[in-house]
């Protein structure tokens, strides 16, 4: 069953700059769906053993991600992705060179989530019922600043709950990119403003 890891802060800049980088995050989703070796990676991304090698090593360092010595079969390694409810700081509280590495992961998810949509509405002809599984939903709802960070935990735990079958899926099941985003609506004198004033308590999310 998969558990439900408790938040962890991300405060140094280089561990978030980490992830701001394309091919890092096609690793990412990659082993999302299991182990990999650096061959096997290269083999999927089109890249050198040496480069995903070295990709592998650097998420390794920092945490995202650790060998399989069960796996490893003479010099070959093995490595899996590490769980983690990965969450930056608030942004009041962020160093420019923090912030400047949480929107460029930001845009670079933005682009990646275009690319996935894409590939799904230019393939649902032909899958079925899963072609019927476009799930989204515009809404608002208001909050107090209190109120912001329960929001976001209510939607974590339901995450957590569906994911619980992630070890042991149906063999009908299908794994789904699931993306969440809510922000406050701004006025137009807070835009002339510049946004300087200091925004919501709590924890900004990260990669869950």
């Amino acid at each position: 069953m998969t558990e439900r890891p408790p938040p962890q802060e991300m405060t140094d800049p280089q561990q978030v700059r980490l992830l701001a980088h394309p091919l890092r995050q096609r690793i990412a989703e990659i082993m999302r769906k299991g182990p990999v070796s650096s061959t096997s990676l290269a083999r999927a991304l089109g890249e050198s053993t040496g480069a995903t090698s070295y990709h592998l090593r650097q998420l390794a360092k920092h945490g995202f991600v650790e060998e399989v010595p069960e796996l490893g079969q003479g010099r070959e390694r093995w490595w899996r992705a590490v769980p983690g409810d990965r969450r930056v700081p608030p942004h009041s509280a962020q160093s420019a060179e923090m912030r400047e590495a949480v929107d460029k992961v930001a845009r670079l998810e933005f682009a990646s989530e275009m690319e996935m949509l894409d590939r799904f509405q230019r393939a649902r002809g032909g899958m079925g019922e899963l072609g019927e599984a476009l799930l989204f939903s515009f809404a608002t709802v208001s909050l107090t600043p209190e109120q912001v960070r329960p929001f976001f935990e209510d939607y974590i735990a339901l995450l957590y709950r569906y994911k619980a079958r992630d070890e042991d899926p149906p063999p009908d099941a299908r794994t789904f990119h699931v993306r969440f985003r809510a922000f406050p609506e701004v006025s137009d004198a807070e835009l002339e403003a510049g946004g300087t004033g200091p925004g919501p308590p709590g924890k900004e999310p990260g990669r869950t």
